[in-house]
């Protein structure tokens, strides 16, 4: 049996197909219509009879990247007023060391560390998404003076790379077809 897990990923996924192919709709109505899809009146219903996810076995959720950072400020300008994400958590152990910061856009989290072993500089990430192109055209609206990314198109999809100020590189790319 599906279960609500299973129902929210299978919303998200419709969501993202049908964003991909021109037709974007809103969260609360793709979850509509994967609950009548999986027979039921509304997704209230759904979501009072679909059942738990499974205890058993191993789960994975989402995987945060940690990017080293070395100065704050820098690491403000190019995640939050260039690449637009918001910073929801900060975090030092005492006024004076280092920051561990935690950013996101569009469900995409990011955590930045100021903290020596936390990552090492000049790390990538790797992040499937949709709207790369809409993406691209917003970050070259911004006249970033450190960078104005392209499109490549390689055969698993059309990528975007930023590099940030600290030697970190993200490969935002969108799935072919």
């Amino acid at each position: 049996m599906t279960t609500i897990d299973q129902a929210k990923a299978m919303a998200k996924r419709l969501r993202a197909a049908l964003s991909a192919h021109g037709t974007d709709i809103p969260h609360s109505t793709s979850l509509e219509l994967v609950a009548s899809q999986l027979g039921h009146r509304d997704w209230n219903t759904a979501a009072a009879r679909l059942p738990a996810a499974q205890a058993e076995g191993i789960t994975f959720r989402q995987a945060i990247p940690i990017l080293r950072i070395f100065d704050v400020a820098k690491a403000r300008e190019f995640y939050c007023d260039f690449l637009g994400f918001s910073v929801t958590m900060e975090h030092r152990h005492e006024p004076g060391l280092p920051l561990y910061m935690a950013v996101e856009r569009a469900g995409l989290e990011l955590h930045l560390s100021e903290h020596h072993g936390d990552a090492s500089p000049g790390s990538t990430c790797f992040v499937w998404m949709t709207g790369v192109v809409a993406f691209q055209a917003e970050l070259i609206a911004k006249n970033y003076g450190y960078g104005r990314p392209g499109i490549e198109d390689l055969p698993w999809g059309r990528q975007v790379e930023v590099a940030d100020p600290f030697g970190n590189r993200i490969r935002f790319c969108e799935r072919k077809g």
